[in-house]
């Protein structure tokens, strides 16, 4: 890892570690839904059911993907970054005003 500093080494490893999470979130996602699936169509008396924790959990798995691969804007840190800037020179203009 040449030319690279400690932070960017760091903010690289962390990034690597929550996409990695979150392809285990998947990963588990699929295997707990399907054999859910499958007793559920074995007992065909029994209803639909699976279909609760399959979009429950679907949302929650969402939301992991959003903030992994920060495909919504208000959830990355970027975004967070610049809110927090745009408050603090806010906060600074209303000081100076007084």
């Amino acid at each position: 890892m040449e030319n690279y500093s400690q932070i960017e080494i760091l903010k690289a490893k962390k990034r690597v570690k929550k996409v990695k999470g979150f392809y285990i979130h998947l990963i588990t996602y699929i295997c707990v839904n399907s054999f859910f699936i499958i007793i559920n169509l074995l007992k065909p008396n029994d209803g639909y059911w699976f279909i609760f924790p399959l979009l429950g959990w679907g949302i929650g798995l969402f939301a992991d993907a959003a903030g992994t691969f920060s495909f919504i804007p208000f959830l990355n840190r970027d975004w967070e970054n610049r809110k927090i800037k745009q408050f603090m020179d806010e906060e600074r203009k209303a000081l100076k005003l007084k």
